[in-house]
C-alpha cells in the first residue's frame, strides 16, 4: 500500500509521489504517517521531512506550514521546501554564517533576534538534509 505525498509552496509543487511512509516536523513534535492513517491537521515547524519510496529514505527541508493527513494522502503546504538534491550547500553555509554573525551582535530581547534565530534554524536544517542526500 502507498499514500500520495504532495508538498506545495507558494511558488511551486515541490513533490507529488506515491510513498510508503512520511515523517514530518509537527509544531508539537515529529509525527509519522503510514497508509490508512487517521485524518488530522497539524501545524509544521522548520525541519526535515522523510519519505520512503521502495524502501529508500528520501529527504527534504521545509520551513513552517501545515499538513493535512488523510488515509490515502498527505498534503504539506509549506512556506518553503527543498528536496535534498536541490539544496545549494554553499548558499546554506553562507546563510548559517551570516545568521550566526548577526546573533552575536543581538540580545535575546532585541526584536531582530527571533528572525536571526529562525534564519539559523533554516540554514542548519538545509545543511542536515543536504548531508543525508550525500
Amino acid at each position: 500500500m502507498a499514500i500520495l505525498l504532495e508538498v506545495v509552496t507558494p511558488e511551486r509543487l515541490v513533490l507529488s509521489e506515491e510513498v510508503e511512509e512520511v515523517t514530518a516536523p509537527g509544531y508539537e513534535g515529529e509525527f509519522g504517517v503510514l497508509p490508512g492513517h487517521t485524518p488530522f491537521l497539524v501545524l509544521l515547524r522548520t525541519g526535515e521531512v522523510m519519505y520512503r519510496i521502495n524502501g529508500h529514505e528520501n529527504w527534504m527541508a521545509i520551513s513552517g506550514g501545515v499538513a493535512e493527513v488523510l488515509p490515502e494522502r498527505v498534503i504539506i503546504l509549506a512556506e518553503a521546501a527543498e528536496l535534498a538534491r536541490e539544496i545549494d550547500v554553499e548558499r546554506a553555509q553562507r546563510a548559517k554564517n551570516e545568521a550566526e554573525e548577526k546573533l552575536k551582535g543581538l540580545s535575546p530581547l532585541d526584536p531582530e533576534y527571533a528572525t536571526a534565530q529562525a534564519a539559523l534554524e533554516r540554514a542548519l536544517t538545509r545543511l542536515r538534509v543536504a548531508e543525508k542526500a550525500g
